[in-house]
């Protein structure tokens, strides 16, 4: 640990949480350096749904790499790209009756929603862009003004600016929606006409909170009615975090733009998609740039993962039974310990529970490390335990995770009692 706390500034995070030496992993199990094993319930903040060192990618991957594959090319074609791209129109857009341009932007999710901001107001002129309540975009300075968090805004240094906020839907008892197009109607309301409006449909960071398929739909309508592009940011909740690839699909909604990156690249290697309307792809050549937009080896791993599991709905069969058992264990727990918890948030396998406070949900968390598990926590307050798995993960090994969680839970309010008494 003496190398960590000489040498890492101290903005590190996730380590303090989990203060030990990982040195392998496989599926949803890490290993440190003292051979104890951890079962993964935060999976990479949702870049390893398929898993650590998947044994499908990694084959593609180490095939590639020993034939002398292209590793970094910019954005120059490359037989990775073609095969990527080709993957993600057969067996993603196409199934879906979507038609998407694609733009690689630098690897990371804040990247892809900086360029989707930028491009919002390039095509309309307009310089406002509404976001959400609890929402989360990113830390990079256009994607932080859309960022709720205090936290990380308090970090900006500087003013932020460009982005106007609504309530998000069940925020306080407002009918955030409502407000929205009244503003939009009413010429002393204050509200720059925006660019676009962008949101999560299932909030990730801010506390899991759900959008209904109604208020997306709602959403969509009120953005056609006013020139508004709609820009769905589905970094941590796509790639079938949620049961479905997109997290939009059951709302039968179409965004004009999709942010994708987390799981994208299938193997937790980096890279970030904008996915655009074709009319919207007026980007001159290098008006949008950066050095690591297009990862080969991310490329190869990505296409094998889309032709692996999203060629049929195999997975998101397997995806809905996982999160049938996470729902059965939720709701056990909130009837049995109705004295920590106050309700279930999120959807497919990006649920969690709510307790009553942040510290209730870190103590279940940091029992939950002690008995060899690595689950984080969510919401304004941390108050939200956030199960984060990776999809692949088998039933018997869910099933150990929510054992240890549930015995953390009882832990927890059994020491709570006896504090009280």
């Amino acid at each position: 640990m003496e190398i960590f706390n000489k040498q890492e500034s101290n903005v590190k995070s996730y380590c303090n949480s989990f203060p030990v030496v990982f040195t392998s992993a496989k599926g949803c199990w890490l290993t440190t350096d003292s051979g104890a094993r951890y079962i993964d319930f935060l999976a990479g903040a949702g870049s390893l749904n398929y898993g650590h060192n998947n044994p499908i990618l990694k084959e593609a991957l180490i095939e590639y790499i020993s034939k002398d594959g292209i590793t970094h090319g910019l954005d120059m074609f490359t037989e990775a790209k073609a095969a990527f791209l080709t993957a993600l129109r057969n067996h993603i857009f196409a199934p879906r009756n979507l038609d998407y341009k694609v733009q690689f932007t630098g690897p990371t999710g804040t990247n892809a929603v900086e360029a989707a901001m930028k491009l919002a107001r390039k095509m309309t002129g307009r310089t406002n862009i509404v976001t959400f309540t609890n929402g989360f975009h990113g830390c990079t300075m256009g994607a932080l003004t859309a960022t709720g968090n205090q936290h990380h805004r308090g970090g900006a240094g500087t003013p932020l600016f460009g982005t106007s906020r609504i309530p998000y839907e069940d925020y306080a008892g407002i009918d955030g929606l409502a407000l929205f197009e009244a503003m939009l109607n009413d010429n002393s309301s204050g509200l720059d006409k925006p660019a676009a409006v962008l949101l999560e449909t299932l909030q990730g960071e801010g506390g899991l909170n759900v959008a209904s398929n109604e208020w997306l739909q709602k959403l969509s309508k009120i953005c056609k009615a006013h020139g508004i592009l709609l820009i769905v940011d589905d970094i941590q909740a796509g790639c079938g975090r949620t049961g479905t690839f997109f997290s939009f699909e059951p709302s039968g909604i179409n965004p004009d733009i999709v942010t994708l990156s987390k799981s994208i690249g299938g193997y937790g290697l980096p890279m970030a998609l904008v996915l655009l309307k074709p009319e919207l792809d007026k980007w001159l050549p290098g008006e949008h740039n950066g050095t690591f937009r297009g990862n080969n080896h991310a490329f190869i791993t990505a296409t094998k993962a889309i032709e692996h599991y999203w060629q049929n709905d195999d997975f998101e069969g397997h995806i809905a039974e996982r999160s049938q058992q996470v729902s059965k264990t939720i709701d056990r727990s909130m009837k049995q310990l109705s004295s920590l918890f106050v309700r279930a948030k999120g959807r497919g396998m990006m649920q969690g529970i709510e307790c009553k406070n942040g510290d209730i949900a870190s103590a279940i968390s940091r029992r939950c490390f002690e008995k060899g598990m690595i689950i984080e926590t969510a919401g304004p307050d941390d108050e939200v335990v956030k199960f984060f798995c990776p999809l692949t993960i088998s039933e018997s090994e869910l099933e150990q995770g929510l054992h240890i969680f549930e015995k953390a839970a009882q832990e927890v309010a059994n020491e709570l009692t006896r504090k009280a008494s």
